[in-house]
């Protein structure tokens, strides 16, 4: 019986940690149109929109941790207003200084930033409290993107990297500036229910 229970109760919290990663990331994400797609890569037409970002320094994974916290306080009433304002989704990472090596995932300073739900305008946000944290309005825009699944890893970040820039190249497309990483779903979920992805400014 006790044998039961406890495989019972495996099978629960394993069914919730399934579900929990994809309930969570039904939040508004940022619009856009997609002009074309090819596999796991589209050119996709973004809406204009406004970010809350902040600049931190140090790896990769320990500084988009870092940046969540900071940007997390201001959405949850971190702020003059006091006001909550809704998550959305993808947090978002873009290395702001390149390492000379060309590893686009060493870079060692980093914005960190989340897209502010499409109710808000630049002047209704609540003035953050941080001064860590800038909102900013970011014009309409093109990109090619790569989704994918699984580990978001410095190895696998940076293999993702090179097969979007290879598209690129094979499309004749012109990118621009660093990748822009996104991140669709908390850390506990499912690594095969994920949704990752790398995108650059792009001509096209």
């Amino acid at each position: 019986m006790l044998l039961w229970l406890a495989g019972a109760t495996v099978l629960v919290l394993a069914g919730a940690a399934i579900a929990a990663g994809p309930l969570m990331s039904r939040v508004e994400h940022p619009r856009y149109d997609v002009v074309s797609r090819d596999g796991d890569f589209e050119i996709r037409a973004y809406a204009p929109m406004i970010i809350a970002q902040a600049e931190v320094q140090g790896a990769r994974k320990p500084a988009i941790e870092e940046g969540f916290r900071i940007i997390a306080g201001y959405i949850f009433g971190a702020n003059r207003a006091k006001a909550k304002i809704a998550m959305t989704a993808p947090v978002q990472q873009q290395a702001t200084a390149l390492p000379t090596a060309g590893d686009e995932t060493a870079s060692d300073r980093w914005s960190v930033s989340f897209v502010m739900p499409s109710n808000w305008t630049l002047q209704k946000l609540p003035p953050p409290e941080d001064a860590r944290i800038k909102l900013t309005a970011v014009p309409a825009q093109r990109m090619v993107a790569l989704t994918f699944s699984g580990s978001t890893s410095d190895g696998i970040i940076a293999d993702k990297t090179r097969a979007l820039r290879d598209y690129a190249q094979r499309k004749g497309l012109t990118v621009t500036g660093s990748p822009l990483l996104g991140f669709y779903n908390p850390p506990w979920t499912l690594p095969m229910l994920r949704r990752n992805e790398v995108m650059l400014a792009c001509s096209c």
